[in-house]
């Protein structure tokens, strides 16, 4: 799976979670984020490209936010070229 997928899959689980956590549902979401519940579900399913303010206004009734992390490490194809030609 690419690294785009994984991140959509994972903003999705921690999105659910948090709401069933606390109890919310899509509706009362809707009612404290402002973002209407079929955009909400959405968002859940992953079957949808969300603006940045609208996944931080889901977020925030939530105690929920975005961070900026690094990136693991990943090999590019002409590192990978080095390493072939280096282990011959």
């Amino acid at each position: 799976m690419s690294e785009k997928v994984l991140t959509s899959l994972a903003m999705m689980y921690e999105l659910a979670k948090a709401r069933a956590e606390r109890g919310i549902t899509q509706k009362k979401l809707e009612e404290m984020s402002g973002v209407k519940q079929p955009v909400i579900a959405r968002l859940e399913r992953g079957t949808t490209s969300p603006q940045l303010a609208t996944v931080l206004k889901v977020l925030a009734p939530l105690g929920k936010t975005l961070g900026i992390i690094d990136m693991p490490e990943t090999k590019t194809k002409k590192s990978s070229k080095k390493e072939l030609i280096s282990s011959k």
